[in-house]
């Protein structure tokens, strides 16, 4: 099973490859989401605190910022320190980490995302994004339609944001569809409006009552065949915000990280 397989082993010259991004403690919650905006989905989904010696203390990413923003939509709240904010969970794995554990982790945090030591003498960041390269040299003959279902969560052309961000936090998710179509909006395509067109509320006294359709909806991938799984990991890994329909499932790279744990993915011979 790859699941039992060690991270440097799968990806020797890779594991190491996403630099950790990282903030100090007393920064601004308007610095961290300029660092956060460019490195949501396309490498990982958070940030690194650090303390006064450079040390990891904890975790900030979209879901903080759109919580806090949810209780104070005004310009202060991105005034206030990042510390403030994070979450103090952050979890260490090494290269010797096999995949199972590593995701399994996950599942207690709550959060797809580690750091490890590298050569350099700082951190490296492994995410559900980075599993899609392990997915994709696995081999299975698991199919997409095999993944489990889950509820898909929506939004209406009516939905204000106040409604789409108590979704999220609500069912725990990042994505959200807009009904009968396979365009979404995600917590980072909110605080992208809110960092550009909004300028951090500065003139902005009616935030969450903002219509989410105003907010450059972005589109999911379109499956219309029952490929294998592996296949699916290929086609998300080459997405620059990897979301994919297939019928009525939507799948994210954290369905892919469930699916490694599966002992139909195998490690080619």
């Amino acid at each position: 099973m790859i699941a039992d397989r060690m991270l440097r082993d799968l990806l020797p010259t890779s594991f190491t490859a996403v630099p950790c991004v990282s903030i100090q403690r007393q920064a601004k919650i308007e610095e961290a989401i300029g660092l956060l905006i460019p490195y949501l989905e396309s490498m990982a989904d958070s940030l690194i605190v650090t303390g006064d010696s450079n040390e990891p203390i904890g975790v900030v990413g979209g879901r903080e910022i759109v919580e806090k923003v949810l209780a104070n939509p005004s310009r202060s709240v991105f005034e206030g320190e990042i510390e403030k904010i994070m979450s103090p969970t952050v979890t260490h794995i090494s290269g010797t980490s096999t995949i199972r554990n590593i995701i399994q982790d996950w599942q207690k945090t709550g959060r797809a995302f580690s750091i490890l030591p590298n050569a350099l003498g700082g951190f490296s960041v492994i995410s559900a994004r980075k599993m899609l390269e392990v997915g994709k040299i696995s081999m299975t003959d698991m199919r997409i339609s095999e993944l489990p279902k889950k509820k898909i969560h929506t939004f209406s052309t009516n939905s204000t944001i106040n409604e789409v961000i108590n979704a999220m936090l609500k069912n725990k998710t990042r994505k959200i569809l807009l009904e009968n179509t396979n365009q979404f909006v995600s917590d980072r395509i909110i605080i992208e409006k809110i960092a550009s067109d909004l300028n951090y509320l500065r003139n902005t006294g009616n935030f969450l009552d903002l219509p989410v359709t105003g907010f450059g909806l972005e589109y999911a991938k379109v499956i219309t065949k029952d490929i294998m799984v592996n296949e699916l990991a290929s086609i998300m890994f080459g997405m620059q915000h990897p979301y994919a329909v297939y019928h009525d499932q939507v799948i994210s790279p954290w369905d892919i990280c469930l699916a490694l744990l599966s002992e139909r993915m195998e490690e080619y011979d």
